[in-house]
């Protein structure tokens, strides 16, 4: 940073993603880097990028294979953007994506670049697979040996069982538990209810339906793979339906099923941030201005209960960082990881006697539910891990450009105990 240089402005002025779809669907055998570069190339297509040179390209996935390290600079080079564009990977499990917009954020706030894209890709179901433990270590040790006769023997040493490949394991390390398991207990101990995580679960899918039908989406979405919309939204779904289903993790006495979780899913999106000259400089208006983010973690291996409820910190910190109360928003874009996740945090912020558990004196207090995921969100959408913080941004930018003035809120869990919370203003 330059000495006495002020922090400038940094401006949302451009947004893209391809649909997101369920696990094994339409983007079974896509990697990271195809959805990636698609995502990247539509907004290049969409905001006449094409051969310039950005100051920054960053993002991640959170399931990679060994081969994506450099998975966005690999990208950029596969589009029409000047190949010196320089990039970097990101990675902060659900946090990924707003984590990539706060870094490119804040090279264009103290000046270092003018402009950058920030982004994120997961597949879930283009995994790599690893050699179990013991094959690994004997084909090392092979690898070691000084003579054919060593090598042999630790070859000799392999057993069928031993040559099954492992795939990622979708739980915690330290507790064994998937984010569902942690869920099950959130919703336990915070009296979250299954008929009211349904319904939550229902009114996500009914006002996404709603969005596409109005064409909310529309300058949104790059088609990837013969797919033209989010491939989870459910348009005929009902609280009798999802009353049906059964739990799927505490399968005797469990609240969380497959209709009031997001699924496995893969997809891609970015999001294109300036400063304010540079965006009037290319004739692009400025949609909405990313002004304050907090990163926050909680302690969840003795408290597992609260795997993802560090959002409880980082929203408090931020509005007394910002003297900005919770009520002062226009729109409330809140990750749905699980509706029971959503549903127990906003019971903390109403109660005195949860907040207290948090280590604060005063609750943040209730919002309007009317101005919460007013489009839908990660349960209609699903959620490709790293792909989330792009279509959440996007979606805020866009409500505060067509009401023409206004403030947005956004929260983000993540695995790990990690969340991180967003302001953005018009």
């Amino acid at each position: 940073m330059l000495p006495n240089k002020q922090t400038r402005k940094v401006a949302v002025v451009g947004y893209n993603r391809i649909p997101f779809a369920r696990q094994n669907t339409a983007y079974a055998n896509a990697s990271n880097q195809d959805m990636m570069v698609a995502s990247i190339k539509g907004l290049i297509d969409r905001y006449h990028l094409d051969g310039q040179l950005l100051g920054e390209v960053a993002g991640g996935a959170v399931i990679k294979h060994s081969w994506e390290f450099n998975l966005m600079r690999e990208s950029v080079m596969s589009t029409s953007l000047d190949p010196a564009t320089p990039a970097c990977d990101i990675q902060q499990a659900c946090d990924t994506g707003i984590e990539a917009a706060v870094y490119i954020a804040n090279k264009i706030a103290l000046g270092q670049i003018e402009v950058g894209i920030a982004g994120g890709a997961d597949s879930t179901s283009n995994v790599p697979l690893v050699l179990g433990e013991k094959l690994r270590k004997i084909l090392l040790a092979a690898r070691r040996a000084k003579t054919t006769g060593d090598r042999l023997k630790q070859i000799l040493k392999i057993r069928l069982k031993d040559i099954y490949p492992v795939a990622p394991a979708n739980v915690e390390p330290r507790t064994g538990l998937a984010m569902g398991g942690h869920t099950e207990m959130t919703a336990k101990y915070y009296g979250i209810s299954r008929e009211d995580q349904d319904a939550f679960s229902l009114q996500s899918h009914q006002k996404m339906t709603k969005a596409y039908e109005e064409g909310f989406f529309k300058d949104m979405l790059t088609p990837f793979a013969g797919l033209e919309k989010d491939n989870n939204v459910r348009s005929d779904s009902s609280v009798e339906k999802l009353a049906k289903l059964k739990p799927a993790f505490d399968k005797v006495n469990g609240t969380l099923t497959a209709g009031n979780s997001t699924p496995l899913t893969d997809g891609a999106s970015c999001v294109l941030l300036a400063s304010e000259d540079w965006a009037k400089q290319h004739g692009l208006p400025v949609l909405a201005y990313i002004t304050f983010a907090e990163i926050a973690a909680i302690e969840y291996v003795k408290n597992q209960q609260n795997l993802l409820l560090s959002p409880v910190y980082a929203s408090t910190r931020m509005l007394k960082k910002t003297g900005i109360t919770l009520q002062d928003f226009d729109f409330y874009e809140i990750h749905e990881a699980f509706a029971a996740q959503v549903l127990a945090t906003l019971k903390i912020w109403e109660s005195a006697e949860l907040t207290k558990l948090f280590g604060f004196d005063q609750p943040l207090g209730s919002i309007d539910r009317d101005k919460l995921n007013v489009k839908g969100s990660s349960l209609a959408a699903a959620h490709p891990f790293a792909a989330t913080g792009g279509r959440i941004i996007a979606t805020m930018a866009k409500l505060l450009n067509e009401k023409g003035s206004g403030r947005g809120f956004i929260s983000v869990c993540a695995a790990g105990g990690q969340g991180i919370t967003m302001i953005m203003e018009k």
